[in-house]
């Protein structure tokens, strides 16, 4: 099955199993995802990923989400840049989620990083999705 939007699967994925409460989801696996897991584990919104090859040649991700007094701690996330409609920002630019609260996961020249490490690092790049 082709996708045409990986990321977007994956965060879906990640939206669907807070909402029903899973412990841990399975999406299949790339450098881009895998970038992403690792923001956002650095970030503290998930505990942490896994990744096995139950297939050869077809890698799988498993990801251990996070809950805080019975609730997600991911209560929002959206897809930015798009297929179809890129979305890029300089650093001077970079979007402030609730005043803070949330993340904003940027693709720079120095890898996947959050809005705050963007900012540090003084880079932009494409804005890929935002968390809160």
């Amino acid at each position: 099955m082709s996708l045409s939007d990986p990321l977007g699967d994956m965060l879906t994925r990640i939206r669907n199993g807070q909402r029903a409460m899973k412990s841990s989801i399975k999406s299949p696996s790339s450098k881009l995802r895998l970038s992403v897991l690792e923001a956002l584990k650095r970030e503290g919104y998930i505990r942490g990923y896994e990744v096995a090859e139950p297939e050869k040649g077809k890698p799988e991700v498993t990801i251990e989400l996070k809950y805080y007094q019975g609730k997600g701690v991911i209560e929002h996330v959206s897809r930015v840049s798009k297929p179809g409609r890129r979305v890029y920002t300089g650093v001077k630019d970079l979007p402030t989620i609730r005043n803070g609260l949330g993340v904003a996961i940027l693709s720079t020249p120095s890898g996947v990083l959050s809005d705050n490490e963007a900012r540090d690092a003084h880079v932009g790049g494409e804005v890929l999705c935002k968390l809160y």
